[in-house]
């Protein structure tokens, strides 16, 4: 009996497994390590997204046996989702990169695709997500809160002279400031600076 259920296991474990398994690392450690971390450096993220990944495509791999479907592989994407995010939040770009990782788990685990048209299939996502995340098609602009303490600067008038202000001290190249809370008490107020990534440090003069 234990001979046989290992024969049917090593029968699902076939090369087909480990052909698919190699396609989805692949596409995982560019769109994870070589997109996502370049970008926003979240380590805690790589563990989350790799490992959502891998346990979703084996088991909607191992459960494809049975004739899952791809409609009952997504509604297991959501409930893992659900489980994990379901107290903690999450922001929108890397709630997008979880929905991506775990897609390219079900799509290679479940997909009737040849191994050629799911290597053109994740190189769709992967281009379009560097095309859109990499200063290719968009500027990734980024958004930091500051602590100021010269509140005569947020002044309408001083705007101006504000962004300079901050561009020196910061060493960012700011093209947007926007005032969020003014504590007059204390005399500082929290701003919030925009800058895209390509051009974040100042260019030198001369």
């Amino acid at each position: 009996m234990n001979d046989l259920s290992s024969i049917e296991l090593f029968d699902k474990l076939s090369d087909k497994f480990f052909w698919r398994l190699l396609i989805d690392i692949l596409s995982m450690v560019v769109i994870v390590r070589l997109i996502y971390f370049r970008i926003y450096k979240k380590k805690d993220y790589l563990f989350t997204f790799f490992l959502f990944n891998i346990i979703i495509f084996i088991i909607t791999y191992l459960l494809n046996k049975v004739d899952m479907s791809m409609g009952a592989a997504f509604g297991l994407f959501a409930v893992f989702s659900m489980l994990r995010y379901r107290t903690e939040g999450i922001n929108t770009k890397d709630m997008t990169y979880l929905f991506i990782v775990i897609a390219i788990g079900l799509i290679c685990a479940v997909s009737k695709a040849s191994y050629f048209e799911l290597v053109i299939i994740n190189l769709i996502l992967i281009s379009f997500t560097y095309a859109l995340d990499g200063n290719w098609l968009l500027r990734n602009e980024m958004v930091k809160n500051v602590l100021y303490e010269n509140i005569e600067m947020i002044k309408p008038e001083n705007y101006n002279a504000l962004m300079e202000d901050l561009r020196n001290r910061t060493g960012l190249n700011i093209h947007h400031v926007s005032v969020n809370k003014v504590d007059f008490l204390k005399d500082v107020a929290v701003v919030k600076i925009y800058y895209y990534e390509d051009t974040a440090k100042l260019k030198p003069k001369g």
